[in-house]
């Protein structure tokens, strides 16, 4: 299988009129969805002032790129990095549950900067888009995600490279083996370690916005003739032999134009590690039944192994998260949260990271793994709750399905308010415009028009 072609040919060559209209609906809600979470980080995230210090230290300001919320202009790279790295700083983005990916923030921050570039219309932005996370995923897939993990990688931020390089080569106009070209630049460059877990480092949100700007870097340098490695995606020492001890190679290309990976992204309720949220959903619909959190003395909760590798081993140091990473990576925290007001909210962070209630709540919480939500891992991120009150009752939830899949997706009223919700306390009454126009985006002519909405 000559997989580097099949894919860049197929990311080269893909309209908008070749992608079914309720796969080109489902991208514009994404891209709306993710830059409802981007304007809120702009503003809010505690890792932003500092990115876009070190951005102008560098001499990257002044530039044509735009990122949202900000009237600052910036090199094209630079806009991709910021942009990225604001989509993904809430952990409020969209997931795609058996790649295990967010693929939103390296794909659109990436076609946003080239199609500023290439002066593109929004039907061509939307089409690299889509096909950004057609390759993201499908490489996600093939990688086997729990393998992946287990070497230390980030796959948000190795495969998004690839994923940004096709969404940005097909803004650029980049003919197929010009795209292909591009990947071998981008095999150079694909990166990112889960090594932030550690001390809750910011560098979670870096590398998916470095992926964004490797994809426009590398389909740059394609356009004028730089040579990539050939094979970048099944050579021997490419992508997903290096990447995985074991990967499925033909995952990468399987159901290409006939099954739309696109459709299988789902949205977060929650700015939480996915993993957390099936069981955020059980806590919910239990304590929705008038529990009060002084009654609960023990939460005890089933996750699938990877799972618990993310959001709650050790359980002594997850008890007692360290910054806002640290939370949303959290199972005990997150669920303690949820225990107390029946939700979990950006703005809950800020207010419970170190209030003495909610941590000695955690403090009653225990994580294990369940074989059942091994079991249906990856295809499902599955959670099992089981909460015990001071009477002796005990209440049990099993979610296989977490709110936000496509299988239990939200209505257009939720995602407009989650819209809403993250935009308005920045952006003011901009924000009811910008998510129509955004719902629209294959009507664009110009990118401009988003940003004026969105400054």
């Amino acid at each position: 299988m000559n997989i580097t072609e099949t894919l860049s040919a197929f990311g080269s060559t893909l309209e908008i009129d070749h992608i079914p209209a309720g796969v080109t609906e489902r991208a514009c809600l994404l891209i709306a969805d993710s830059v409802g979470v981007a304007i809120r980080a702009r503003k809010e995230a505690e890792s932003t002032p500092a990115l876009l210090a070190a951005v102008e230290q560098m001499g990257m300001t002044g530039g044509d790129g735009r990122v949202f919320a900000d009237s600052q202009g910036y090199a094209f790279p630079a806009a991709a990095l910021i942009n990225g790295t604001l989509i993904h700083s809430l952990d409020f983005d969209d997931t795609h549950i058996a790649a295990t990916v967010h693929p939103s923030a390296p794909v659109l921050a990436a076609a946003l900067a080239a199609g500023q570039m290439a002066n593109a219309s929004g039907a061509s932005v939307v089409a690299g888009v889509v096909a950004g996370y057609e390759v993201m995923c499908r490489l996600g897939r093939a990688l086997k995600p729990a393998d992946h993990y287990d070497r230390g990688f980030h796959p948000t931020a190795t495969t998004g490279a690839f994923g940004a390089t096709v969404s940005a080569g097909r803004a650029l106009g980049l003919n197929a083996e010009q795209l292909s070209m591009a990947l071998g630049i981008c095999l150079s460059q694909a990166s990112g370690s889960m090594q932030f877990l550690v001390n809750s480092a910011w560098t979670k949100r870096f590398q998916v916005g470095n992926a964004a700007m490797v994809g426009v870097i590398a389909a740059s340098l394609a356009s004028q003739g730089f040579v990539g490695a050939s094979q970048a995606i099944e050579g021997d020492c490419g992508f997903l032999k290096s990447y995985s001890p074991d990967p499925d190679s033909s995952l990468a290309i399987a159901g290409l134009r006939e099954n739309w990976e696109t459709s299988q992204i789902g949205v977060k309720p929650y700015p939480s590690c996915r993993f957390s949220h099936a069981a955020i959903d059980g806590i919910i619909d239990i304590v929705a039944s008038g529990i009060e959190a002084s009654k609960i003395t023990q939460i005890n909760i089933g996750l699938p192994r990877k799972g618990m590798d993310l959001t709650a081993l050790p359980q002594a140091f997850r008890r007692k998260p360290n910054g806002v990473v640290g939370g949303q990576f959290s199972m005990h925290f997150t669920a303690a949260v949820a225990a107390q007001t029946g939700n979990l909210t950006w703005d809950d962070y800020d207010q419970y990271l170190t209030d003495p209630t909610t941590l000695a709540l955690a403090q009653r919480i225990d994580v294990q793994e369940d074989s059942e939500m091994d079991a249906i891992y990856p295809e499902r991120m599955g959670g099992k709750v089981s909460i015990r009150l001071t009477d002796g009752s005990l209440q049990s939830r099993c979610i296989e399905i977490p709110k936000g899949e496509p299988e239990n997706f939200p209505d257009a009223k939720a995602h407009r308010s989650k819209f809403i919700s993250l935009a308005q306390p920045v952006i003011g009454e901009q924000a009811s415009d910008l998510q129509q126009k955004l719902m629209a985006f294959t009507a664009l002519e110009s990118l401009n028009e988003l940003f004026h909405e969105a400054s």
